[in-house]
């Protein structure tokens, strides 16, 4: 890939990472990128922003695909199958196609299908951890049959990618596989520590987990996890909904994965309700705590 114009799906927290820390990059001539936002009653300030990172905002999705030759999906997960199907339409014979979004193999093969049929070339990625604050340089797995040579060129960027598979749905297992575990920490974490607020025994169950895991400050780690399901909780819980669907690809009932989506969202929805207003990622798990159990007062009044 010599000379490669940058576009941009989905301009939000991931988005704007990746089209800032790509800007400028060796053979990426220019960046461009596309929200829906830009359409709506928020539209001029988005695109002001993007404008001020040096980011082209583009008018539509077919505006988009008629100038890149690289496209990176950076949307939610309950939009990955609509925004290959929508960017299908439109892209380029031979534009690759970049999908950071956590879903499931099922999803993301479906995704690669119609990019494929349009004569792109589909590239699925598994990304390992949070992005900030890693930036562009977040761990992630690369599937597909264009994946050794993309990888190629974003480690010359600086990234850190990993071809793991020709095969599609591969490097979306695994990085569902590992959610399932990581949300579900976060999920078993909030119910565990608040319950044991609710009866004022805290000061003995953490001791006990710090024993048994002593590699982990419990406390410190449990704040971790209370805020970013605060912040994000309503992505997670679609990423566990795509991580159900991995479940039941492989035939499987998906209890675990269903339950944490579950408690993913109902966090979610008492954030957008103003429970957690004024708190933040220094404030500590008992005042995640002790909100969710004033919550749980004024419900009962």
């Amino acid at each position: 890939m010599a000379s490669i114009t940058l576009g941009i799906i989905g301009f939000g927290e991931v988005g704007g990472i990746f089209g800032r820390g790509l800007r400028g990059k060796d053979g990426v001539e220019a960046v461009h990128a596309w929200d829906l936002k830009f359409a709506g009653a928020e539209g001029p300030r988005a695109q002001e922003a993007a404008s001020a990172d040096s980011i082209a905002p583009a008018g539509s999705m077919q505006s988009l695909c008629a100038q890149a030759t690289l496209l990176i999906s950076a949307v939610t997960a309950s939009n990955t199958l609509a925004v290959a199907e929508e960017a299908a339409r439109y892209l380029r014979p031979g534009t690759v196609f970049l999908d950071l979004n956590s879903a499931s193999p099922g999803t993301k093969q479906r995704a690669a299908a119609a990019i494929e049929s349009a004569g792109g070339h589909y590239v699925e990625a598994g990304v390992m951890t949070s992005v900030p604050p890693y930036g562009i340089k977040v761990p992630m797995l690369l599937g597909g049959a264009q994946a050794a040579d993309l990888a190629r060129t974003l480690n010359r960027w600086g990234m850190d990618a990993k071809a793991v598979s020709e095969k599609l749905g591969v490097a979306s297992a695994i990085k569902m596989s590992r959610s399932i575990m990581i949300k579900g920490l976060e999920a078993l974490v909030i119910e565990a520590y608040t319950n044991a607020r609710a009866y004022g025994v805290e000061d003995h169950v953490l001791p006990t987990l710090q024993e048994t895991f002593p590699q982990i400050d419990w406390s410190q780690q449990g704040a971790y996890f209370f805020s970013r399901v605060v912040q994000h909780g309503k992505r997670r819980a679609e990423e566990m909904r795509e991580s159900a669907n991995t479940v039941k690809e492989a035939g499987f009932n998906p209890f675990m994965a269903s339950a944490i989506a579950e408690k993913q969202d109902w966090v979610a929805g008492l954030a957008r309700a103003g429970v957690f207003e004024g708190l933040s990622g220094k404030s500590p798990w008992q005042d995640y705590a002790d909100r969710l159990l004033a919550q749980r007062k004024a419900d009962q009044a």
